[in-house]
């Protein structure tokens, strides 16, 4: 919820699927360290056009990376090496007329989620305004996951200012089964699940289940991605204050089970709708507020990528690899 409205001013400076398969189990990388760092490490060495918000990452077919994030008709980004990124244009050059209703007019489209399944890319993506829940979440796919190349497939789930979650923040899962799914959310009754149909990438059915909640004092907890390692599905999620430059308090939290719909509990075994979550990282030295976490399996490691705040206020994006310690709990390295 709080992720929107600075976000921009830190910025500026229908064809037929092919059913799912099941999704064979990932092979762990080779020489995942088993012992966390003594402190949080910095973020890898990015280099070229490198100020982003939200991001999300797929590789691609033939080994490149393609990276969205939140701005004006959704930014992206490439990136030939995970090194090196250059700006790529926009996924709707010509503007998202459909959305309008939910941004107040803004081009201002957030977080979205990309990834690659059945031979073509899916993007969904969120169209709100600051601190509203009257919010949608949109899907578009595209052959190439170039610019230009997007076709609006339409709305997946809505809400209202009377609905008791916010339908932005979406991430895409499939599960070991062949499942699709999708999560998110954000403040008021956290994280949600819905079941999508494979086929057309939309919604399956009406049933919505609870995956995180914060009680207490504050209800900040959002940017949902499940990911699966091991015999695992890991919710991963952001707490805290996102979007005050270098004084974002924003961390990135996990928890895990042995089914997609839940229960995730975190090392403590405390429940995630409960308010529970293993902190993996957080801010450290010029590093401030990392969160909007994504991850994808690479060759050389699973990887983590984030924004987080420079000293002066910018948002950028955060590279990590991550390892496994002897009990499965993440960390960054």
């Amino acid at each position: 919820m709080w992720k929107r409205a600075l976000a921009v001013a830190l910025l500026l400076a229908a064809s037929v699927v092919r059913p799912a398969q099941a999704t064979p189990p990932l092979p762990d990388p080779l020489a995942t360290p088993t012992t966390p760092p003594p402190s949080y490490p910095g973020p890898g060495r990015v280099t070229g056009d490198v100020g982003v918000h939200d991001p999300s990452v797929v590789k691609r077919p033939d080994g490149t990376y393609l990276l969205v994030h939140t701005g004006n008709n959704i930014a992206i980004k490439t990136s030939a090496d995970r090194t090196a990124w250059r700006n790529a244009g926009v996924a709707f050059p010509n503007g998202a007329p459909w959305t309008t209703s939910y941004t107040g007019g803004s081009a201002n489209l957030w977080a979205p989620d990309i990834s690659y399944r059945n031979g073509r890319y899916y993007l969904y993506y969120s169209a709100s305004t600051f601190g509203s829940r009257n919010s949608a979440i949109f899907l578009a796919t595209s052959p190439t996951g170039a610019s230009g190349t997007w076709t609006n497939q339409g709305l997946i789930i809505s809400t209202t200012s009377s609905s008791t979650y916010n339908a932005i923040d979406p991430n895409l899962v499939v599960d070991a089964q062949g499942r699709w799914w999708l999560t998110f959310g954000s403040f008021w009754t956290g994280i949600k699940l819905i079941q999508l149909d494979p086929a057309t990438g939309k919604r399956l059915g009406t049933s919505i289940t609870g995956l995180a909640q914060r009680t207490g004092g504050t209800t900040a907890v959002e940017a949902p991605f499940i990911f699966r390692h091991g015999s695992y599905y890991y919710l991963w999620v952001s707490f805290d204050a996102c979007c005050q430059g270098a004084s974002s308090t924003y961390r990135i939290m996990v928890g895990r089970s042995a089914g997609i719909t839940g229960p995730y509990v975190d090392r403590n075994g405390v429940a995630m709708t409960s308010g529970g979550g293993t902190q993996v990282l957080a801010g450290h030295g010029s590093v401030h507020g990392p969160g909007h976490q994504a991850m994808i399996p690479d060759i050389d490691a699973e990887v983590l990528f984030y924004h987080y705040y420079a000293d002066n206020g910018a948002s950028l994006l955060g590279i990590n690899l991550l390892g496994y310690d002897s009990a499965g709990w993440p960390f960054v390295y």
